[in-house]
């Protein structure tokens, strides 16, 4: 479908010209600022330590992790979510590391959690599907037919052992919208990312982001991708048509996670980085096909971290933030790789982040694939930048590329 997105920015600046301009601006810098265990270290106030540094590297988004009341510490099983005191630490301390982003330009990210939510009380089948007694004190009306509530039937997949919300009811869609509108306006968050966005379907991640406008949204629709007995598939083109057509589903006001690139890039890395060209020379994940939309990244707090579910490995994690920071697309940094992984890489991904700043890379910034072998990976991009990953040694012609970085297994050249 290429990127199509040139003509619809126009189309969009006409309609929204609040919501679509950081997607059109395409400069955008993330950082995923906790990880698993972050809610047993004062969460709020430790970050507020952090904050000139993650603005001084050039971050223009920090994602935090959910600051509103939960069943589960990391914050992911919501239930009133009126209330700001977590165990990331208190309302309090919240508004005091907002204000500092705030201060240093740095936007807070809050993670959206509006698949599913824990019951106060029994209702219909003697099941934990009410809400009474907490703000948006819900009735079973409220979850889906398929997790024992009275609502319809869900949109998306479901997420299994709490009720999942119906977002066919409009007077969830009206709550939910009036929350989001709370959080970006008395709260103060401006950046949306929203949680297993498979969970319902995407028409009302584009409502809501219509309703709440907030400055950009990133959704996370991850499903797995496309293997075979002796690893994972050459070709993932249904995997990422699968968050394609999510993104079309919110009205192209959403980016998403590029699962497809981390799936690809993390089994390149390991001498196969032949899998980094598609079939058409273009790079094989959402980022080959809709840059504008696509946020890159190695890890997060479910994939890496303490849980580990899928791992980039760590001993070429400078390599796959060469490819993010040097490609198009939106990169995002793992603050484990950032902060807990010692002074030399924290310094190398400010210099990566440098030099795409200086070169001005952005979403939309052409790529030229020279080489994709087993043991090496070079790419042109904006004709202003070039870049190689892997093993082998290689190098542009000296006489137009200057050499702006290196390390293990990687460099960078600019013009």
């Amino acid at each position: 479908m290429g990127d199509r997105s040139i003509v619809q920015d126009y189309q969009e600046h006409n309609q929204q010209t609040d919501i679509g301009a950081s997607i059109r601006n395409g400069r955008e810098i993330l950082l995923q600022a906790f990880n698993w265990e972050s809610h047993k270290h004062d969460w709020w106030k430790h970050l507020e330590s952090k904050v000139p540094d993650i603005a001084k590297s050039g971050f223009t988004s920090a994602w935090l992790p959910p600051s509103t009341h939960s069943i589960a510490p990391e914050g992911y099983l919501p239930q009133n979510i009126y209330s700001l005191n977590s165990k990331y630490g208190s309302e309090h301390q919240l508004k005091g590391l907002l204000q500092k982003m705030n201060q240093c330009k740095v936007r807070p990210m809050a993670d959206i959690v509006i698949n599913h939510r824990v019951g106060t009380t029994q209702g219909h089948g003697g099941i934990y599907n009410r809400y009474d007694g907490i703000p948006l004190s819900w009735d079973e009306h409220a979850v889906t037919s398929c997790t024992g509530g009275l609502g319809n039937r869900s949109t998306g997949d479901n997420f299994n052992g709490v009720p999942n919300i119906d977002h066919s009811q409009p007077f969830v869609r009206k709550d939910i919208t009036a929350w989001l509108l709370w959080l970006r306006h008395t709260v103060g968050f401006q950046d949306f990312r929203f949680d297993f966005a498979k969970g319902y379907a995407a028409k009302y991640v584009k409502e809501y982001i219509e309703g709440a406008k907030p400055i950009f949204s990133v959704g996370e629709y991850w499903n797995s991708c496309n293997y075979n007995s002796d690893g994972l598939d050459y070709n993932q083109d249904s995997h990422r048509q699968q968050i394609i057509n999510w993104i079309d589903g919110t009205g192209q006001l959403s980016t998403a996670f590029d699962f497809t690139t981390k799936g690809i890039l993390q089994e390149a890395v390991k001498g196969q980085l032949w899998r980094l060209r598609d079939p058409q020379g273009k790079p094989p994940g959402v980022l080959g096909l809709w840059p504008s939309r696509a946020v890159t990244f190695l890890d997060n707090h479910d994939t890496g971290s303490t849980q580990a579910h899928w791992p980039f490995p760590s001993n070429h994690i400078m390599e796959g933030y060469a490819y993010i920071f040097t490609h198009p697309g939106i990169p995002s940094v793992f603050y484990d790789h950032f902060y807990d992984w010692g002074d030399s890489i924290h310094d190398q991904i400010v210099k990566l982040i440098q030099i795409r700043k200086q070169k001005d890379i952005h979403s939309r910034s052409s790529i030229r694939i020279l080489e994709a072998q087993p043991n090496l990976y070079s790419a042109i991009i904006g004709e202003k930048v070039c870049m190689k990953i892997g093993d082998s040694s290689w190098c542009p012609d000296v006489r137009e590329w200057t050499l702006a970085t290196s390390g293990d297994r990687y460099a960078v050249w600019h013009k």
